[in-house]
């Protein structure tokens, strides 16, 4: 019995791990306390390289501040949502944007989550990946970075996906920690096949059981 329950025990980890398997997040933590009253703007953009792209998302999830949003932010391309709640990117547009103003305050936090067949399984054929891009901006048009050492695009960090599926950072800015945190949990659907298919196990080993007696 007990090496049945350990085959069974190994199963079910398999297939958890299967289902968290695709996605990639980084926890980010910015100091933004030098800049703190500061009536700027905040920029979020996933986009594809220049030549084929193979699929991919991304999300910006737990984003928090002492700082305040102001105003209706700018979506371009394939954006949807407004913060302080969940933003998905795409990247089947040539640009893809969140713009937004924002007064800061001290700090500023929130998980990228990137997914998809770019990063789970990689094709082999695609000749460009996808990279995110955050930048701070000084003024509420987004024309003046701050907390970046990049002039030439004013980026704070980037996160590129690799034709390979795994992930490139560039940190640009002193003020900004990122750090990775694994795969992501299970959506609830994934949780249910997992528990659906272990169940299913259970019971054909003790019919199994029942049938030798």
């Amino acid at each position: 019995m007990r090496k049945n329950t350990l085959s069974l025990s190994a199963l079910f980890l398999c297939l958890a791990g299967s289902a968290s398997a695709d996605a990639i997040i980084y926890d980010v933590t910015i100091n933004t306390s030098s800049i703190a009253g500061t009536e700027g703007s905040l920029d979020f953009n996933f986009n594809p390289g220049p030549l084929l792209t193979q699929d991919a998302s991304l999300q910006i999830l737990m984003f928090t501040s002492d700082g305040t949003l102001a105003g209706g932010p700018t979506l371009t391309g394939d954006v949807s949502g407004v913060l302080p709640e969940t933003l998905t990117f795409d990247n089947l547009m040539a640009f893809n944007d969140y713009f937004g103003g924002f007064t800061y305050g001290s700090t500023i936090s929130f998980d990228v989550s990137l997914f998809g067949p770019a990063l789970s399984a990689p094709n082999g054929t695609a000749t460009s990946g996808s990279t995110f891009a955050f930048s701070m901006f000084s003024d509420p048009a987004g024309t003046m970075p701050v907390l970046t050492s990049d002039t030439t695009d004013g980026f704070a960090f980037t996160i590129g996906v690799d034709l390979d599926g795994t992930t490139t950072v560039n940190n640009y800015s002193s003020e900004t920690t990122i750090q990775a945190a694994g795969a992501a949990t299970p959506e609830p659907s994934g949780l249910l096949l997992v528990g659906t298919v272990f169940l299913f196990a259970v019971a054909r080993q003790c019919a199994r059981r029942t049938a030798r007696r």
